[in-house]
């Protein structure tokens, strides 16, 4: 399904909606201004939105459906699958006002059924979507160098491709509707056993009293390197954890894959562990602490 929007997209300056205005969304929206791009947000904390608009010089709409009323393309980065849908379904929402040709991108970490439910609703309007979940966390956000993982009709994927480009360092179509966010639920695997790994060998270290920085820097150029050595270990080992991706999110996207293994049958033994962890960290009052604080718990064990 070819779009309009898909025509000359850095040719002239697009009408663009952006909801969601958080730690992710606040730069990405930026960008898009930046590139020349009229920008309408909506953000359900008003006083955000205002902000925004006086560092970025936007338009401001008290409804996500007056926001999406004359958009071309209308980004959601939100909170959740109950989130998404009050954006995109509820009264005054998206898809009551948004016109035929336009495409809806959700940039929220969801469920790969709310991203179906919200593509066949668009498709009866004549309406484009992607799922497209992000990687790359505030700092990536800040410096434009998100990594994206999209589900969807690769027509429409080729259209808005060069306006995510504004944000984006590595942007996949993986396939249909809902793969984007389950790319996302097999990154969200893979760096809860990659950071509880860490935390244990720093823990480790630790307890055999040898010098865990040079431990670090040693092994951080092996196989045993990962993004998260690299950026994480110095403020794990500290105990610093006021920054970063917060574990109530994380656990929020781990149950999101744990209940989608429960469909597939997929045995995630180690996430199901891991995200009981996150559970202890939530108990020593770690809700808001990044995912690498999985080492607190060890040394408070």
């Amino acid at each position: 399904m070819q779009l309009p929007v898909g025509e000359a997209v850095n040719g002239r300056p697009r009408n663009l909606a952006f909801i969601g205005l958080g730690v992710m969304g606040y730069p990405m929206a930026g960008y898009l201004v930046k590139a020349g791009h009229q920008v309408t947000v909506y953000n359900r904390t008003v006083s955000k939105a205002e902000k925004w608009c006086k560092d970025y010089g936007g338009a401001l709409a008290s409804t996500p459906g007056k926001a999406a009323s004359d958009a071309e393309i209308v980004f959601v980065c939100v909170g959740n699958d109950d989130d998404v849908r009050s954006i995109i379904f509820g009264a005054h929402g998206v898809l009551e006002n948004i016109s035929p040709g336009a495409v809806i991108v959700d940039h929220t970490t969801a469920s790969a059924l709310v991203a179906r439910e919200i593509a066949s609703a668009a498709e009866e309007k004549h309406i484009g979507f992607l799922d497209a979940p992000l990687s790359g966390g505030q700092v990536g956000a800040e410096q434009g160098q998100l990594t994206i993982m999209v589900g969807g009709d690769s027509e429409v994927f080729n259209s808005i491709r060069p306006i995510m480009d504004l944000y984006a360092k590595a942007i996949t179509l993986i396939g249909p509707v809902g793969s984007g966010q389950l790319a996302k639920m097999v990154n969200q695997i893979c760096i809860a056993g990659v950071v509880q790994g860490l935390s244990e060998g720093i823990h480790f270290a630790k307890c055999a009293e040898v010098d865990v920085s040079k431990v670090m820097t040693a092994i951080s150029k092996g196989a045993a390197q990962s993004w998260q050595m690299e950026n994480r270990w110095e403020t794990m080992l500290n105990d610093k954890f006021d920054f970063g991706f917060a574990v109530e999110w994380m656990r929020k996207d781990l149950g999101i894959a744990l209940a989608e293994a429960e469909k597939n049958g997929a045995r995630l033994d180690v996430t199901k562990l891991v995200d009981s962890y996150y559970s202890e960290v939530q108990d020593l009052g770690g809700n808001r602490w990044d995912t690498s604080s999985l080492v607190a718990r060890l040394e408070k064990s």
